[in-house]
Parts: structure tokens; sequence; C-alpha cells
């Protein structure tokens, strides 16, 4: 509880101005939004731009020309960008050209690296996943690959845990020496998105369990769901770290992204415990 407290701000992600018009898109909208999130208390800040998931290239330029804005009045802010989903559109060295792009540019916060694959679909009306075929892939080819490209560059990296078999994949590299500095991502699947473990205390422990003496920090999100009166306080008490964001966010509120960093900041003082600084926060993740 004396740790400090790592809040990231997810601002966008798929999630279109229908559902929420607070969503930020483009380069003004996105300063603006990580602007209010980081006055608010976050120290990570993460966006998406125009591609979606099933792009295979993402550019490099318009994360730049957010991130040089953002960093003129939130110089310690740490930001990073998402990847496309593989498949045979497209393989791992375009998906993950924009992430050495910026990491070249000395512009990258902090790299991402998803080690599996996870079928992804909205709940219908019925309660049952769409029959859609969106499958957002990575091979263990793909993992390899942006395992080289991080080390290679000594980054630190964001990895995204949908399923317990992403853990396992990100707790091997651990145990052989490959694995890079890393914030471990538990993201769970709330009641739009039904996906992976469902956002509870049982699913929490078990993560817990297979991350116990590890050493890895790790964070939670729930996707499709909200975090705040399901896991937040949970995380907070034994050690964790919190996402929030209109990306991940679903319910019957329209908030803006600074509100659910302000709540979970609030909660973190209710508890006694501290938020991380940006110089804390780059210790914490290495």
């Amino acid at each position: 509880m004396t740790a400090p407290l790592i809040i990231e701000a997810a601002l966008n992600g798929a999630t279109p101005k229908a559902v929420n018009p607070h969503v930020p898109h483009g380069t003004e909208e996105v300063v603006a939004a990580a602007r209010a999130c980081l006055d608010a208390g976050a120290t990570i800040v993460h966006h998406h731009n125009a591609e979606g998931l099933l792009h295979g290239r993402h550019a490099a330029e318009p994360y730049l020309a957010a991130w040089s804005l953002i960093r003129q009045t939130h110089p310690g802010a740490i930001l990073y960008p998402t990847m496309g989903g593989g498949g045979p559109h497209t393989d791992i060295r375009e998906r993950y050209a924009h992430i050495e792009e910026l990491a070249d540019a000395g512009a990258l916060g902090m790299a991402i690296i998803d080690p599996g694959t996870v079928n992804l679909a909205p709940a219908g009306a019925d309660g049952l996943p769409l029959p859609i075929d969106l499958v957002y892939q990575n091979t263990h080819a793909d993992v390899r690959a942006m395992i080289d490209v991080c080390r290679a560059r000594d980054l630190a990296v964001h990895v995204s845990i949908f399923e317990p078999g992403f853990l396992r994949t990100a707790l091997a590299y651990r145990a052989a020496g490959l694995l890079p500095r890393a914030k471990i991502q538990l993201y769970f699947g709330g009641a739009a998105l039904p996906f992976g473990l469902p956002p509870t205390p049982t699913s929490l422990e078990a993560y817990l369990a297979m991350l116990d003496g590890s050493g890895l920090p790790w964070m939670i999100g729930v996707i499709g769901g909200d975090v705040a009166p399901t896991l937040a306080e949970m995380a907070i008490r034994r050690g964790g770290h919190v996402r929030v964001g209109l990306e991940d966010y679903a319910g019957s509120r329209q908030p803006r992204n600074q509100e659910l960093v302000a709540e979970i900041a609030a909660l973190a003082h209710r508890l006694g415990r501290p938020l991380a600084t940006p110089e804390e926060a780059k210790a914490i993740v290495g």
C-alpha cells in the first residue's frame, strides 16, 4: 500500500463517438485528453490512431505529432501506441515497423507485446458473442520477433494478457531471462466484450497466483466494462496498478477519460496509497 500507484489512461481504442461523444480522435483531441488525464493523476497514456486491429501497417507520424505536443506540457509522460493483429494480410515486420520507428526517433515511452491470440466480439442482444470473424492473432513466432526487437533496443514493454495462456508465455520468457523490463497488463472481459477471465476477485487471484515470485509489476483493466466498481480497490490494496479510459469503458454513463482517471486517483487517496510520479512510474516499470 505504500508503493506508488500507476494509473494508465487508454484514450480511445476502437470506441466510436456514437458510443461516447467524448472519445478523442485526431491529434488535437488526443493531445487535450492526454493532458487532462495526466493532470488528473495518470502517468501512462495509450491511444490508437485511425488504423484498426486488422490494419497491417500503423503509421508512426500521427503518434509523433501528438506526443511532441503532449511532452511540451508533460515532459515526463510515458506514451505508447497500439499495434494491429496478424493474419494472412500481413506479417510481424509490417505490424511492428511503427514501434521500431518510434523507438529509433527517441519518442517511444514503452513498447507493446501481445503474446497470444484471442477471439474478440462484442456481446449481442441475446448475450452471445456476435458471429463475426475477428481474431486478434499473434503467433509464437510473432512473439519471439517482438521480444527480439525490444531486447535489441533495450525497451521496456507493456505485455497484454487477454487469456491465461498469454501470461504463461510471458512467464516462460521471464524464466529464460529473455523478457524485457515489463509491465504485465491483466485484461478482464466485461459484459460487453466476453473474453478471457471475468472481472472478479477470484479471477484476479488466479492471475496473482501465476505471477507469484516473478517480481513483475502488474496492472488491471476491464475491457467492455468498468474497472472501478469491480477490481480497482482490490488491485490498489494488493500493490497493483490500474488502467482506465474510453478504449475499455462500457456502462450506462458517458464519462470523459479524465473523469475515469480522477475516480481512481480519489480511491487511491481514500485508501492511503500515493500516486506515482512519472519518475516513480519509470522506475517501477524499468
